[in-house]
């Protein structure tokens, strides 16, 4: 456990280290976004485009912590804005997620800022656990660590070091009781799998950040390879178009690495059925051919394959 001092320098040189830019800070009240806002506020207030809390609709914890946001933020005079989920608790993970990152990207585009999260090192760690177990490739496994349109400044910092630091500041946050739930897989991890793989393998939480490195080094390779033999381009939020030739030559493992990269660019995750589909059907394609995929599709053109996601 680091001291509230190594804690304090620790967190301010991860702030330190950034870039200039505009902020809207993703704060859910918890006591790691709570660090998070309390470090911007204090080293980079006047790059804060806003702070933005939602609200889950999980119980009064997750009402009471949109409320702590909301009186810190003005307390600190920055600007805050909420939202939250229509029908109260409706859903999983999976659509509180959707729903949450909707309201985040809104607010981001409206105010010309990036969006930052409080992820720590374990919050990796736990994800490439997850993905393991899901029977991820590089792609899953890179996790957080890949270049893209959030930026997480606490990735490095272990979680301790963040609690060490919410001390030290004196900080309020609402503990989620959903964190102590089984019922949901991350716990699960959290709190039973990586303790006893720790204690089986000492080691195994660092062996996965590394896992995880190696992983995010092979994705920026291919980003490399696709911006330099298929030269993308974005012709709005949802299409991209490539070069067909290179494409048409994909075997199955090709296609398995290249289509998911492209689709990528639009935000669009292609499954292994759908790279099998439009791998087997892009050799012979002829201009006007279109194949569905979930969520997308991909149209070919006299020289391009231009792959659209629709919703």
């Amino acid at each position: 456990m680091p001291t509230q001092s190594e804690a304090l320098e620790s967190v301010h040189r991860s702030l330190a280290e950034l870039p200039r830019g505009r902020w809207l800070l993703a704060v859910s009240g918890g006591r790691d976004s709570m660090a998070l806002l309390d470090a911007f506020a204090t080293a980079r207030g006047h790059e804060v485009a806003g702070v933005a809390s939602f609200d889950h609709g999980t119980g009064r914890a997750a009402t009471r912590a949109v409320q702590l946001v909301e009186r810190t933020a003005m307390a600190l005079q920055l600007p805050v804005m909420t939202g939250a989920l229509g029908a109260a608790g409706a859903g999983d993970e999976a659509s509180w997620r959707e729903a949450r990152w909707r309201f985040l990207r809104g607010w981001a585009a409206e105010l010309r800022a990036t969006v930052v999260t409080a992820h720590t090192w374990d919050d990796q760690v736990e994800t490439v656990v997850l993905r393991l177990l899901r029977d991820s490739g590089p792609r899953g496994l890179a996790g957080m660590r890949v270049a893209s349109d959030v930026l997480r400044p606490f990735l490095a910092l272990p979680r301790e070091t963040v609690a060490a630091f919410a001390s030290a500041r004196g900080l309020t946050w609402v503990e989620d009781p959903s964190n102590r739930s089984m019922a949901f897989a991350r716990n699960r991890v959290r709190h039973e799998l990586l303790p006893a793989l720790e204690r089986a393998s000492p080691g195994f939480a660092r062996w996965c950040w590394e896992l995880s490195g190696r992983a995010a080094a092979w994705r920026a390779q291919v980003a490399a390879w696709v911006d330099a033999t298929l030269s993308p381009v974005l012709v709005d939020a949802e299409r991209v178009a490539a070069r067909a030739g290179p494409l048409r030559t994909l075997d199955p493992a090709g296609g398995a690495v290249i289509w998911p990269e492209l689709a990528a660019r639009v935000g669009l995750v292609m499954d292994r059925r759908g790279i099998a589909r439009v791998t087997a059907w892009a050799a012979g394609a002829k201009a006007g051919g279109r194949v569905q995929l979930s969520g997308g599709e991909v149209l070919c053109t006299a020289s391009t394959f231009v792959l659209r996601r629709l919703y």
